[in-house]
C-alpha cells in the first residue's frame, strides 16, 4: 500500500468539484498543476470522473474503480509510494478513511448546488498546514496542501 495516499481537488468555495456528475470542469485554473504533480503517478478516480477527463491523464496510471471495488484491495495492489486519488465525491467518500495528504484548490465560485467534495459524511479529518502553491495570484488561487493526522 502506498504511504501516501493524495486526494487532490479543484473546488469551489462553497465545496463543490462540479456541478452535475459529467460536467467537463472547464472552469478549473489548476490543471497545469494537477498535471505536474501527478505525472508519473497512479491515479484512482470514479468512471464518471474518467468520462470527464481522460484526454487530461497521459503519463500515468490510471485506476478506474466501480461501486463494488474494495479500496484498500486498490490500494494494497499499488507498489509506488504514493498515488492520487482524482475524484469524483463518492470516489474520494470511498477512499477518506485512507487518505494521508490532502491537495485543495479553492476556486472563485458559488455553485450553490452539484456534486460535493465527499458525497458522504466522512470521518473528522484533522489536518495540519504542509504548503501553499501559487496557482493564479491575480485570481487569487492557490492549491493548499495538509497532511491527515491519524488519530
Amino acid at each position: 500500500m502506498p504511504a501516501d495516499v493524495i486526494l487532490i481537488a479543484a473546488v469551489t468555495v462553497d465545496g463543490y468539484i462540479a456541478r452535475h456528475n459529467l460536467e467537463v470542469t472547464s472552469w478549473s485554473k489548476d490543471i497545469h498543476l494537477f498535471k505536474d504533480q501527478t505525472i508519473g503517478s497512479t491515479i484512482i478516480m470514479g468512471s464518471n470522473t474518467y468520462s470527464t477527463l481522460s484526454a487530461e491523464l497521459e503519463g500515468r496510471k490510471t485506476i478506474v474503480i466501480h461501486r463494488n471495488e474494495d479500496p484498500k484491495a486498490i490500494l494494497s495492489s499499488i507498489k509506488e509510494k504514493r498515488c492520487f486519488v482524482i475524484g469524483g465525491g463518492k470516489t474520494y467518500f470511498r477512499f477518506a478513511p485512507y487518505i494521508t495528504h490532502i491537495y485543495v484548490t479553492p476556486h472563485p465560485y458559488v455553485f450553490g448546488e452539484g456534486v460535493p467534495l465527499f458525497d458522504g459524511t466522512p470521518e473528522e479529518m484533522k489536518l495540519v498546514f504542509e504548503k501553499l502553491i501559487t496557482v493564479s495570484d491575480k485570481d487569487g488561487i492557490y492549491q493548499y496542501q495538509y497532511k491527515v493526522l491519524k488519530q
